[in-house]
């Protein structure tokens, strides 16, 4: 009798389980994220620890690796007019992750609403390492965790360093579980223009978003040459923000003497958030480093994302007010 009561209390928490999981997951209000899901996609998740990693984006960098497992995607400016990857893990991991390039100031302001996630990165100037050393995060780079990295045998150096993320989580088993970082999901706002396809044009790279109906994601190319996001459920970003920011030069120069451009992911600007093959504008809000980004639309509600992966493209603010942050068809 004791062994039958024990099976019917399992059988009874699995199902209080799997009816609080479906009712988390059909929330479509644009609440705060509920038990049992991401708060960064809006999906059925687990509790687990945030791994950022700064990814290679040039031609000889690509395709890459792992990105179609990642939660969140920024795009950030970089010198020469280039762009780079940040990308966010937490309720997938995948086996590698890369190629793995350096740290910028930028990502200093932007992990802080992490929490103390782990990042891993590949070198950065020599100035920047007292604010890696400073910074609220646990850092895994190649020279602290040299069993962390392979070398592919297929690219050349730089852009052939790839990370074994669960060894980076290992090394960094104090980073902070995925929380709330200010995304909404459920339905979206009325309107919208319609937007088959989007464009994000930087000085010396494109990053093109096409909507696919058939699967409810976007597709994303890179310069023009298709990048693999999604994953082998064939979820792919579900969300692309354009996000207008203040970019500047920093005070760290490259190799060249190029200044590093400085993007500043606090304060408050413009934006569009394209889901379902829509473009809807609105208004981003991030007080402080320590916060996260709330988006809402031109009345003032909050704007919510369809559930899935996030992109979000970094570009000028005057860029999104103008419409020249990018094109769409």
């Amino acid at each position: 009798m004791e062994k039958k009561q024990r099976r019917v209390v399992a059988l009874c928490a699995a199902a209080t389980t799997a009816l609080a999981l479906a009712v988390a997951g059909c929330n479509d209000d644009g609440g705060p994220p509920q038990d049992g899901t991401s708060p960064f996609t809006g999906l059925k998740a687990r509790d687990a620890p945030v791994l950022a990693v700064k990814i290679d984006n040039v031609g000889a960098a690509r395709p890459q690796s792992g990105l179609a497992m990642a939660d969140i995607v920024y795009v950030e400016r970089v010198e020469a007019g280039l762009s780079r990857l940040m990308a966010v893990y937490s309720s997938q991991l995948p086996s590698t992750i890369g190629p793995v390039r350096s740290a910028r100031e930028t990502d200093l302001e932007l992990l802080r609403q992490f929490g103390r996630p782990a990042f891993a990165y590949s070198g950065a100037q020599s100035k920047l390492l007292p604010l890696l050393k400073a910074a609220a995060a646990h850092t895994v780079p190649p020279e602290r965790l040299p069993d962390g990295y392979t070398r592919s045998q297929d690219r050349p150096a730089p852009h052939n360093l790839y990370l074994r993320p669960e060894r980076a989580l290992a090394a960094a088993s104090e980073a902070d579980d995925a929380k709330d970082i200010g995304f909404r999901f459920g339905a979206p706002p009325k309107g919208g223009r319609a937007t088959p396809s989007y464009t994000v044009r930087y000085p010396a790279a494109a990053i093109s978003f096409a909507w696919s109906g058939e699967r409810e994601r976007w597709r994303v190319s890179m310069d023009g040459a298709a990048v693999p996001v999604a994953d082998a459920k064939g979820r792919g970003p579900a969300t692309v923000v354009v996000q207008g920011v203040t970019i500047k030069p920093s005070r760290f120069h490259d190799r060249s003497g190029s200044a590093t451009p400085y993007t500043d992911t606090t304060g408050s600007g413009p934006a569009l958030v394209l889901r379902e093959g829509k473009t809807h504008k609105a208004r981003w809000s991030r007080p402080s480093a320590t916060r996260g980004t709330e988006f809402s639309t031109p009345d003032g509600d909050r704007l919510a994302f369809a559930r899935g992966p996030v992109w979000v493209a970094y570009v000028p603010k005057e860029a999104v007010t103008s419409g020249a942050a990018g094109t769409s068809r």
